[in-house]
């Protein structure tokens, strides 16, 4: 099979590129040649620019691929260009959603398909949704599309939190290594399902060149589901500390850190549990055996084994004990 994949060196689609090529995939990835270190050699690359719609162009002349996938398509203009990049050159255009584009507040548990899209809370996710009804809307035999919705899918680099540091992740092994408090929203008692990439790759295999699945969408989570509180026992564990935990109501939480309103409430707030039935039919080789524990072990020995990654975040560091300092006040 012949596959190109738009992107490919992401959390995800590393996986599925190393993945592809021991299931003897002939796979090209078009990028602009950064993070190339991270491929397989045995991937091809086609050095460029995706918005360079010339240059693209020129890039594919006379390929055809069984399948494309756009790892890095978030808004209808994106989608739209795809489609004009490459009608013509595939039979399956597989495009990555994502799984909080579902209908918020969620109307109920476990997650299927059938329930809506609809984020009034994340513009990410409700470009993802317009991006999935534009690419209905254009699927046909010529260029048949499949939808893939992730949900939080992690490798081994990440430390998952719903309040972190966003570019220095070593922020918060620095707070746990001194004993100052982690923060979880409200009882940290909600539920949130957690995807080992590794694990994905396979059930994303299966959907390449696979009939079933055109003009078709699916959520592609794992079945392990922890709650925030046991996320963050995880984390200790892996720090060789005990868990120093404050709850703060998340009200309170947006008062201090009004940025991350969208992504706690579009995604991360309340319980999310899904029910997987659906790639399963059309995924023989469906995974889910990873737990978070097992790879947090290893994120965490990577960011204290390497000094140039211990950077800290000391602006995030004085508003979070602000937030601290003002809701102990509060009481």
């Amino acid at each position: 099979m012949k596959v190109l994949f738009i992107g490919g060196s992401g959390t995800i689609s590393t996986q599925v590129s190393k993945l592809a090529i021991e299931k003897k995939i002939d796979l090209y990835v078009i990028n602009r040649g950064k993070q190339n270190d991270k491929l397989p050699k045995e991937v091809k690359i086609l050095k460029g620019d995706i918005n360079n719609i010339d240059e693209i162009k020129k890039l594919l002349e006379g390929f055809y691929f069984d399948v494309i996938v756009s790892w890095i398509s978030f808004t209808v203009d994106h989608v739209k260009r795809d489609y004009l990049l490459f009608k013509g050159h595939t039979k399956q255009y597989v495009f990555i959603s994502s799984a909080s584009a579902y209908l918020k507040p969620l109307p109920f548990l476990p997650i299927t398909e059938d329930m809506p899209l609809g984020n009034k809370y994340w513009e990410y996710s409700e470009n993802k949704k317009k991006c999935e009804e534009y690419l209905l809307g254009i699927h046909n035999d010529e260029f048949n599309v499949t939808i893939i919705r992730p949900s939080h899918t992690y490798d081994e680099k990440m430390i998952v939190a719903q309040l972190k540091s966003r570019e220095y992740p070593y922020t918060m092994i620095d707070r746990m290594l001194n004993n100052k408090p982690i923060i979880l929203t409200n009882d940290g008692k909600s539920l949130w399902t957690l995807t080992y990439s590794g694990d994905f790759a396979y059930a994303f295999l299966d959907i390449l060149g696979n009939e079933k699945t055109y003009g078709n969408f699916y959520h592609l989570t794992s079945d392990k589901v922890y709650t925030w509180e046991k996320i963050n026992e995880f984390i200790c564990d892996a720090v060789g500390v005990k868990p120093n935990v404050i709850y703060i109501p998340i009200d309170f939480i947006l008062k201090h850190f009004p940025e991350y309103k969208d992504e706690i409430y579009g995604d991360k707030l309340t319980s999310a549990v899904f029910d997987n039935s659906k790639i399963k039919s059309v995924a023989p080789h469906y995974k889910s055996v990873t737990e978070y524990s097992d790879i947090v072990k290893l994120a965490v020995r990577r960011l204290l084994d390497h000094k140039e990654l211990q950077e800290i975040d000391e602006v995030f560091n004085q508003r979070y004990d602000a937030l601290i300092n003002d809701y102990l006040k509060s009481k």
